[in-house]
């Protein structure tokens, strides 16, 4: 029986890691590989400031206070090329409420109400319910009003919506059978129970007297149209905390200021303030794509007093940032697309699907982010598409992108890591390094103070199956290399329903084995079980022909 080799395949599948390997040194010239399957990555992110970065920054308007600035001069630098002029209206509509199905309204004097039939309702001291049909308490019986409904506070005395005390009228508004509540309120008043809500009291009061002003012009350039009311008590305009909120300072930033407001070609500009910049106010075109002359990117070192001037790092894995963006596919990789002054215009999120492009603003408020200007580091390793085979090397790569010193780690066992090298980003982030493991290793980057998900390398042992010494033998032997002793061997035979079992032996002290029965013409091949770190090993096809 004649015997002769045909290499046809060479197989892998994945190991057992057992400890105590020691990890590989680095290996040059670098292999060539097929291309890697991308990993999971992790995304770090660091930010600077606190908003949307548009206007005036309230921490750089503190600073610039401190340093001696006075409000108006605060107003000029974070709106360049505008003037203060006077409000041109004295009372504004605030909405308190809507879509309510009762209202209670209490003062500590009599009050009043008059309806729209013109009818003036005395009102005692005491919680009046106010319900859709607008009935108001008479001596005589109810009676029920004719909506719209105004109530007016008694001499010296504020009105208390549900437990909340405002300064001027409310009036009750009756909406498809649900009640709305709207605040008549002097502008002056207004004003007064915003500021305490964007700034603390206790900052300098040219800084108190700044956010007044620019609170003040910003009400009034952003009037709501076309509705029965000029403003919202929340973000949609600005935070309205009524008379309950009011503090000392901060009405007598209001008072100071009484009536001013911020010009621009003749009309009330649209003073847009935040948090913090980080050192760089954003331009209104980058962030809303919309170019406004005085609202423009302008250095702000007086903001480095913020405690967000810079913030993180954070980090999100692959999965976190899939879920929150709401993306069906398996997030790959993610890349800023930054405006002139450093914000992310929109981001770019590479996944399995396919590239897909979010907006900043998005961004921000599924991660939770301070602001949109922000650097997003990514960490990630890519698995080898190739087998690794005792004594051969392989490429590991994968990104390392906006981080700082990024270094390759190994462990055998995953418990104990060493440095495998230093990793030197191209410059699209691209790094690898080629190692030679000596046994099953896992491989992670470490970069900022955090790790990317590992990524495990299994090797198998170099595994040779050769015919016997003598033509006629009965036999096969083989070579396991390293010496696996006693590792387990299995002889299969290709036959038409597949690799069957045929024999069985173990590897000796030199790292050979043989296994000794009836040899028929045909494809054999051996397999050495996973065994102290090392990935099953399988040998190449040997053909025996009769």
């Amino acid at each position: 029986m004649r015997l002769r080799h045909a290499l046809l395949a060479l197989c892998l599948v994945l190991p057992v890691a057992g400890a105590g390997a020691a990890v590989a040194p680095l290996v040059s010239p670098p292999v060539p590989a097929p291309s890697p399957v991308p990993g999971d990555p992790l995304f770090i992110v660091s930010g600077r400031g606190y908003g949307h970065g548009v206007g005036m920054s309230q921490f750089g308007a503190a600073g610039m206070a401190s340093a001696g600035y006075s409000y108006d001069k605060i107003l000029a630098y974070y709106y360049p090329g505008t003037t203060l002029g006077r409000a041109g209206r004295s009372t504004v509509r605030v909405l308190l409420e809507d879509g309510r199905k009762a209202v209670t309204v209490t003062s500590t004097v009599p009050f009043t109400a008059l309806d729209a039939a013109g009818t003036v309702f005395r009102l005692p001291a005491r919680p009046l319910v106010l319900r859709p049909d607008l009935s108001l308490p008479d001596p005589a019986g109810p009676i029920a009003a004719t909506g719209p409904l105004l109530v007016r506070p008694g001499k010296g005395a504020s009105l208390v919506l549900d437990g909340k005390p405002y300064r001027g009228s409310l009036q009750v508004l009756v909406q498809a059978g649900f009640l709305r509540v709207v605040n008549v309120v002097g502008l002056e008043q207004y004003v007064q129970g915003v500021v305490p809500g964007e700034m603390p009291q206790s900052w300098p009061a040219a800084a108190l007297q700044a956010q007044a002003v620019a609170a003040r012009s910003y009400a009034l350039a952003n009037l709501v149209k076309n509705k029965p009311f000029d403003l919202y008590d929340d973000q949609r305009s600005q935070v309205y905390l009524g008379a309950g909120g009011e503090k000392p300072q901060t009405s007598a930033a209001v008072t100071a200021t009484a009536g001013q407001v911020v010009m621009y070609g003749g009309k009330v500009a649209s003073t847009l303030y935040f948090s913090s910049s980080g050192g760089r106010t954003a331009s209104s075109a980058d962030v809303f794509g919309i170019a406004v002359p005085y609202l423009v990117s302008r250095p702000d070192p007086w903001d480095s007093a913020s405690p967000y001037h810079v913030w993180g790092p954070l980090v999100f894995g692959a999965r976190t940032v899939q879920a929150k963006l709401g993306l069906n596919a398996r997030v790959l990789d993610m890349t800023g697309v930054p405006t002139p002054s450093g914000r992310l215009r929109s981001l770019v999120v590479s996944t399995a699907a396919g590239p897909t492009t979010i907006p900043s603003a998005l961004l921000r408020a599924a991660l939770g982010l301070r602001s949109t200007w922000v650097t997003i580091g990514v960490i990630r390793l890519d698995r080898p598409t190739a087998p690794v085979v005792f004594g051969s090397s392989v490429r590991v790569s994968g990104v390392a992108r906006s981080v700082v010193s990024p270094v390759l780690l190994a462990s055998p066992d995953g418990t104990t890591w060493a440095s495998v090298g230093s990793l030197r980003p191209d410059a699209t982030g691209a790094v690898s390094l080629v190692v030679r493991p000596a046994k099953t290793m896992r491989y992670r980057i470490q970069a900022q103070g955090t790790v990317s998900p590992t990524l495990l390398v299994p090797v198998a042992p170099r595994v040779r199956l050769s015919p016997p010494a003598e033509p006629q033998a009965q036999e096969l032997l083989g070579t396991v290399r390293p010496k696996l002793v006693g590792a387990d061997v299995r002889i299969e035979y290709l036959g038409a329903a597949g690799w069957t079992t045929v024999a069985q032996t173990v590897v000796d002290g030199s790292g050979a084995f043989q296994a000794a029965f009836a040899l028929a013409p045909g494809s054999y091949r051996a397999l050495v079980a996973p065994t102290n770190g090392f990935a099953q090993g399988i040998t190449p096809v040997l053909e025996v022909s009769g």
